[in-house]
Order: C-alpha cells, then structure tokens, then sequence
C-alpha cells in the first residue's frame, strides 16, 4: 500500500455490545461439538479437512527420522501478532485462534489452547486432531511420553521456540530416552510450498527527523556507551525483536499486522553495525541514509536476513562476548553461540533504553493524543445521535471510527484491527459477525491509531439508556480503580506489579475482579503493546519518561463488559518531604460516561481528581476542536467535562452527609 495516502491508521476497534465474558464454569471443559465417532462423522461445516497436508507433513517427518513434530503459534521474533506467512500452526490445523501449540505424531495430532478458543477450535478442527483444553509444555510432554516410543525424536524448529520454551521441553524430556531435535527447515512450509503467501517486500523508509526522539548515529553511540561500562565487556549487542531495529535506525515499514516494523536483525559491535534484512527493499536513498556505501564504525553493512545464523556462528568463532536479551532471543540463534561468549539479560539494551522516552518524544506521543481524543469524541458524539435511531451496528460503528482518525492531520501506518494482549475473550467486529446498537446496553469501544508521532490505545465503555443500579456501581469502582491508581505517588524504581492492586482495591471492596493485566507500555508509532513496561511480575521497575496504559475493568458473563483505559505518563512526584517519588500524568483526553457514575461512591479526593482532569480536557482538546470548527463536539466536551458535585449515599447518616459536604468546600477553596 502506498503510504502517502494514509491518516492515521487504527490499530485496534474492538466493539461490544451487552453479552461479554469468560465461558462460564458449567460451559468449561463441555462436550465436543465435533462428533467423530459416527460414520460419517459430524463436523460443523466450519472445520477444513487436513487430511492431505497431514500425510504430507508425516512424510516429511519419516525422511528427517522424527516420532513428532512441534508447530507453535509465533514466529521467528516473538511479535505479538504475525504475519499470514508464518501462521503455520493455523493453516495446517484449520484453527485460527491465536494461541495453542499442535503436535503432530506418525499417527496422531493433537492441539492445546486455553478456554478462549476452545469452541472456536471445535468449530474449525477436523476429526484428525485431538484437543486438548490445557496449556503450557508440561501436559505437552506428558502426552508425547505416551504417544511416541523410547528412542523417539521430537522435531522443532528452533527459530519458532524461545529460549525458555527450548529449555522447558527439553528439562521435561530429560531422562525419557526421548530427544528434542532441532531442524531449521520448517516442515510446515515444505508442506505448505507455493500456497504460502508470500514474505512482505514493501520499501523500507525512514522516519521524518521531526518525529524522531535522537538520530540513529546518537542511539548507536548510547548503546555502545552501555556496551563499554558494562562489567562483562560485551563485545557485540545481537537484536531479534523487530522493534528494536526499527527503533535503532528510526526506520518502519509494515511486515507486521497492526506494529509497522520489518523482518530483520542486527548486530552492533564497537566497530561494526551489520543489519540483517532484504537489501532489495532499501531504496538508495535510505542506504544512503544508513551509510552503507563506507566500512566504518558508523556505517550499516545490509546483509541477508536469511544468512544472521551463519553470520552470528562465523562472529562467535572469535574472542567475542555477545550480549542479548533472552525474552526475543529465539533457540535457533542461542544454539549456535557458545554459552560461554554469550552475556544474558532479559532484556537488551535497546529494549530497555526504548522503554524511557526522552523529552522529544513525550512531546510526541502526548500530541497523538489530543489529535486522538478528537476522533474519538465525534465518534461518541455520533453514536448518541445515531444509535437511538437502530440504524448502527458494531462494524459500521468501527469503520466510522477509523474514517474520523483518517482525518486527524498526520499519516500514519500499520492500519486494521487487532485484539488487545488480554488473558480474556475480546472480539472484533466484521460484516459477517456483528449486531445492532442498542440504546439499552453498555457498549465497550477499545480503539487506537498509529500516528507518525505516536500510537495511541484507549477505551471507554457507556450506556445511552438508562443502566442498572450494579451496572453503575460496576462501573464507578472500575473508574475508581483507574482514578487510584493513576494518582498514586510511590517511591522511585518500584515494580509495577507492587502498585497494581491499587487498581483492583473499590472492585475487591465489593467482591469484583477482573481477569486481565491492569497495563502496558506503548510505543512511539512502534508497538500498542510495548514491553518491558507495564504492571505485569516480568515487567520492570517503573521510571520517569515510561508511557503504560492504566486499564482496570470488570466482565459479567453473558451480560456487559466495562474496561477504562488511559494512557500516562511516568512523572516526578511533588511531595511534602525531599524524596525519589513517580506517580502518574495521565495523557488520553476522553471524559468519563457521566452516565453511569454514581457520585455517591466517589470520595472528595475522586471528585477533585476528576473535575481536575475534566479541565485539562477543555483546555487540551477544545481549542482542537475549535480550530477544525468541530462546533457540535466543542458543545458536547463543555457538557460531559461539567464538575461532577458531590452527593452522599441515599442510606448515608446526617454526619456523614455532613463530613463528605465538609470536605468537598475545603477542598473547593482550595
């Protein structure tokens, strides 16, 4: 696609009307709706016939002597979404769920997934595979025990499987008489042959230098700088992520659904810099930018994206020390670097020095923001004039959203729909599957943009009719998890995951909860989903500069679904005393559903919070507004950014009235 006729681009619209959830637990673990054993058997008519490509995969597996084959849901960099060409678990299974690992033995094969996809999986698999409603290696394992005889051999590909998931099998298999074997060629794509879309070849292009936060020369000489102080005197950094090079070099492109990166990697030693892609997608005036025509320390050397094997095995010959990041390193590199020249971090140092955003690019993402918040307010604007009316459904709802980002003023990149990286079931919407708006249920919209100076991720859920009184209580102890949390002040260097409960607390108070991670980091028109900053145990401790999303909510099974995310910003904290403490500034400029807050639960510090945010609001996007002559939105914002005023509960005592109306005036006069 070209990119000069892009505005921005959505990453996400996720539309839900009312019935949202996790199955319940009697659905759990339910009767297939396959039935196998009939002659013939019944099989939705949704399910693809895998007889073929299953017989031709087992051939492959007779000529490389293998007992199984292990064909898992990632690619080569461990990207959260992935290309159709490396969707090699999906096209030999039938299964397009996201998640689930299949395994193919002489005479059987086999799936596991979690229970968001299980009844997807049943719809889509044939009676050539098992499934089985459990993840991870270890039922895995425990099923090849059985299946496959002592002395078997267990293929994978070892650029699908990460250093953890490689260690994980073979500790499981140790001592079974049964042998992990790597194999580089991939079996599936032998199998798969000229049917196999292609690798994307669109240009390589480099980002405008006014939405860059440092040149590339700057980033290479700070990771270098890193490489010098570090103890282990690392004589070469090895990138696998993609969002790492594309970071590095300031270069994008749009290889990946949803993230605008490119197949490639690169190796950085204090000499050298060696990237790894496919020349032929440089243009000359982006290998002139690169430097590439010159050998010096400053000069990137392209070299093929399918030779970084040998390249880094040749590299390890001499009296080198590599450092990686292990969370995107994938076995099939680790395998051929002698441990002991190998220097291990989690994650590497561009992965880390990508996570805290410099001065220049705040600035950025926060003006994707406001641009953003503007798409999103005359989309709300339009569903309450136009869903009373029955004439809106969820995807046209979705592709209004999408035209008003088109129109924000900046091109952008990387467009069409994606789920969020949530442990809960999440749709979206298409013209085959979607219903009709209703004035009389909650409507959940989580939505974003790429922007050339951001990526932007946001949601919010609201009711036109009139909701319940649990629906309100729900959905005001989600906005107070939100509120708690993202006004919160502790100390410097703390994990995410110590201050996460704040979000949780006025849901627990009342015996709620909800399944998902409470955030994560976003990137500067790189990943909606940035590790390694969030409120996750593998995320790393909070700094000032870190963007994360702050997204609490709550799912009633079979009836609605609420989530309010914001993004923020890491800040310093003014505190009484000297100190290091962060809290957070909140940069997503949307107001709240008025709706459905019931007043009475929020405390004086809640309602100051709120009408504070309310009035950054007006005073960030209503001169937008006004200068895009947006007049019935600027109307819309002035009414729902309105001070919310306090009001006790209808069971509070007089002394309480009295305390809570007390407070509010001292905090007013203030």
């Amino acid at each position: 696609m070209a990119r000069a006729h892009w505005g921005c681009c959505p990453w996400l619209v996720l539309l839900c009307a009312c019935a949202w959830g996790h199955p319940k637990p009697a659905d759990l673990g339910g009767q297939d709706v396959r039935n196998c054993s009939t002659n013939p058997p019944y099989l939705p008519v949704t399910v693809v016939n895998t007889t073929v490509s299953l017989t031709a995969l087992r051939q492959q597996m007779q000529t490389q002597n293998l007992s199984a084959y292990i064909i898992p849901d990632t690619d080569a960099h461990m990207n959260e979404y992935i290309g159709q060409h490396d969707e090699r678990r999906a096209w030999i299974t039938g299964f397009t769920g996201s998640a689930g690992t299949a395994v193919v033995t002489m005479k059987k094969a086999a799936v596991w997934t979690d229970s968001r996809y299980w009844t997807q999986a049943e719809r889509q698999m044939d009676c050539n595979w098992e499934l089985h409603k459990e993840v991870g290696t270890t039922p895995i394992v425990t099923w090849l025990l059985t299946e496959i005889p002592a002395g078997g051999c267990v293929g994978f590909d070892p650029f699908l499987l990460s250093i953890d998931t490689w260690e994980s099998y073979n500790l499981a298999l140790q001592g079974s008489n049964r042998q992990l074997v790597s194999i580089t060629t991939n079996l599936v794509d032998l199998v798969w042959g000229s049917e196999r879309p292609p690798v994307p070849n669109q240009p390589i292009y480099a980002l405008q230098e006014a939405f860059t936060g440092s040149t590339w020369q700057e980033k290479v000489s700070g990771v270098r700088s890193q490489m010098q102080k570090h103890q282990k005197a690392p004589t070469a950094v090895l990138l696998s992520a993609l969002e790492e090079t594309a970071w590095l070099f300031n270069l994008r492109a749009s290889d990946i659904p949803y993230n605008p990166f490119f197949y490639s990697y690169t190796l950085l030693t204090d000499s050298s810099i060696r990237l790894f892609a496919n020349k032929s997608r440089f243009s000359s005036e982006i290998l002139s930018y690169l430097n590439s025509s010159c050998t010096g320390p400053m000069c990137v050397q392209i070299e093929d994206y399918s030779q970084v094997r040998d390249s880094i095995q040749a590299y390890a010959l001499g009296d080198v020390r590599i450092w990686i990041g292990t969370s995107y390193t994938m076995y099939g590199i680790y395998e051929v670097i002698p441990k002991e020249k190998l220097v291990t971090d989690t994650y590497s140092p561009v992965m880390m020095t990508k996570a805290v955003k410099n001065s220049k690019e705040q600035a950025l993402l926060k003006a994707s923001h406001v641009r953003d918040a503007v798409a999103v307010i005359r989309y709300l604007v339009w569903l309450e004039k136009n869903v009373p009316k029955g004439t809106v459904d969820e995807f046209s709802g979705a592709e209004l959203v999408d035209k008003f980002r088109g129109g924000t003023g900046l091109e952008a990149q990387t467009p069409e729909v994606l789920p969020p990286r949530h442990s809960l079931p999440l749709l979206s919407p298409t013209k085959e599957l979607n219903r009709k708006l209703s004035s009389d249920e909650m409507y959940l919209l989580d939505s974003g943009g790429q922007y050339w100076d951001g990526t932007t991720d946001i949601t919010r859920t609201v009711h036109w009719g009139t909701p319940s009184a649990f629906q309100k209580e729900a959905y005001t102890r989600v906005l107070i998890g939100n509120i708690d949390l993202s006004r919160l002040i502790f100390p410097a260097a703390t994990s995410g995951r110590m201050v996460e409960a704040f979000a949780r607390r006025a849901l627990w108070d009342a015996g709620l909860n909800y399944g998902h991670g409470t955030g994560h980091g976003i990137g500067n028109f790189l990943c909606v989903h940035e590790w390694p900053v969030g409120f996750q145990s593998n995320n790393i401790a909070m700094a000032k500069g870190m963007f994360t999303s702050i997204e609490p909510g709550y799912y009633k099974d079979g009836e609605f679904g609420i989530r309010l995310e914001d993004v923020a910003l890491v800040v310093e904290a003014k505190t009484k005393y000297p100190g290091s403490y962060l809290t957070f500034e909140v940069v997503s400029f949307v107001p709240y559903d008025r709706n459905l807050i019931d007043v009475s639960l929020l405390s004086p510090e809640h309602l100051q919070y709120l009408n504070r945010y309310y009035q950054t609001i007006r005073e960030k996007v209503g001169p937008e507004l006004q200068r895009r002559q947006l007049l019935e939105e600027f109307k819309w914002l002035q009414q729902h950014t309105e001070p919310l005023a306090a009001r006790a509960p209808d069971t509070a005592s007089w002394a309480s009235m009295l305390v809570v109306s007390t407070l509010a005036i001292l905090i007013w006069s203030v």
